[in-house]
């Protein structure tokens, strides 16, 4: 799927073909956008039940709303995926399925789902179901994926304290119990990275810079190519102050505290949660995938209830109207969009004009708040003589 692809959805009435026949017309429609700007594809809507003038108005601005959160969602989920699988466009366009399809084939072959969403049911039963659909498959994979990066950032933080230097890795096994001072009334063990760069200010300083540091207690435990790592023994009671010396000098106090059999247990803890976040990289894919897809499928039938109420708005009863899906590209885009001004801007009436030149003119004189007390371009949209939805899928 490029990225450049974009889609229009047009509907026009049937009394664009001289026999008012549905074939004719999309002959019609494929002939005004031209080969050399798009392909046409006919897209299969059914008619619903129909309600009240007032009803079909408000349904057209929800529909816009409900447009916008699906559109949000497949968004929200193709970033999962993409974080799932390290950026890999690859493996990211051979997730991104519907039905199983390809998005492109799945929207040229589009047929609504009378399983899922019954055709018999009223516009507002069908707007409801695809809603609390959309709502659920945000909440699912959202859930999936936050619990697979919480146990991805765990892993990270154990990992990192098993490679990382001596001011941030794990001690365990490292330092040697013996070194310790433990169960003591009034002596405590400190272990203090000290940058290599210092470490001879440090053994000249250390015994002086709190009160009762055991004299010639520091002893070296280990260095790596950052930091070397020491053992140093005060008294209880300045310990605090200690600690808070060290800070200042740039040397860090770790926070170690001897446990038998500590090494084994950090190497498990280790183990289980790479297990952890190996089944869970795997079912957030799998989620996001499967989300990704019945995402789209909402989304596509969203906009073509929006369609379908936009065309009994715009064209009125009784319902004789021809649905296209116009394949084309960011760039040519325009250029559909303006030979099917000039072929159709009859239908909006005083709204479109020509100028001496014979191009299509936009009459501003029909403002916004006319085109929306008529139940027309709710969600702030550019207004066209005809029923024209554009999006793309990324």
């Amino acid at each position: 799927m490029s990225k450049m692809t974009r889609y229009l959805l047009v509907s026009l009435p049937t009394s664009i073909s001289p026999s008012n026949d549905h074939d004719e017309a999309l002959t019609a429609l494929r002939s005004a956008v031209s080969t050399d700007y798009g392909t046409v594809y006919p897209f299969l809507i059914p008619e619903f039940k129909i309600g009240t003038l007032d009803a079909l108005v408000q349904q057209a601005d929800e529909l816009a709303r409900l447009e916008g959160v699906c559109e949000g969602v497949v968004g929200k989920v193709g970033d999962s995926l993409r974080t799932i699988l390290d950026g890999d466009e690859d493996k990211i366009v051979e997730q991104k399925t519907v039905n199983d399809k390809p998005v492109d084939q799945y929207l040229r072959t589009f047929s609504w789902n009378r399983v899922k969403y019954r055709a018999d049911k009223s516009l507002g039963d069908l707007m409801d179901s695809l809603q609390k659909e959309i709502a659920s498959i945000d909440n699912d994979v959202k859930s999936k994926y936050n619990q697979y990066n919480q146990v991805k950032t765990n892993l990270t933080g154990l990992q990192r304290k098993q490679t990382g230097n001596l001011s941030t890795k794990s001690l365990t096994a490292l330092v040697d119990p013996a070194l310790l001072i433990q169960d003591s009334e009034y002596l405590e063990t400190h272990l203090i990275a000290v940058p290599n760069q210092i470490t001879k200010d440090y053994l000249k300083t250390y015994e002086r810079i709190a009160p009762m540091v055991v004299p010639r207690s520091s002893v070296r435990i280990d260095s790596d190519g950052e930091f070397t790592l020491y053992a140093v023994t005060t008294f209880k009671k300045h310990s605090q102050e200690f600690i808070l010396k060290c800070r200042e000098k740039k040397w860090t106090p770790r926070d170690f505290h001897f446990t038998e059999g500590g090494k084994e247990a950090e190497q498990k803890e280790v183990e289980r949660i790479a297990k952890d976040e190996e089944r869970l990289w795997g079912e957030a894919l799998r989620l996001s995938r499967t989300g990704w897809g019945e995402s789209v499928m909402v989304w596509i039938h969203v906009l073509a209830l929006r369609v379908f109420v936009e065309t009994v708005l715009r064209y009125g009863l009784p319902l004789h109207f021809v649905c296209g899906l116009v394949k084309t590209t960011q760039k040519l885009a325009k250029k559909v969009k303006y030979s099917l001004d000039s072929s159709y801007s009859y239908l909006a009436g005083n709204a479109f004009g020509r100028d001496k030149k014979g191009r299509v003119t936009k009459d501003d004189s029909l403002t916004t708040s006319d085109l929306q007390a008529a139940g027309h371009a709710g969600d702030g949209a550019e207004y066209t003589a005809y029923v024209c939805y554009e999006f793309e899928i990324l």
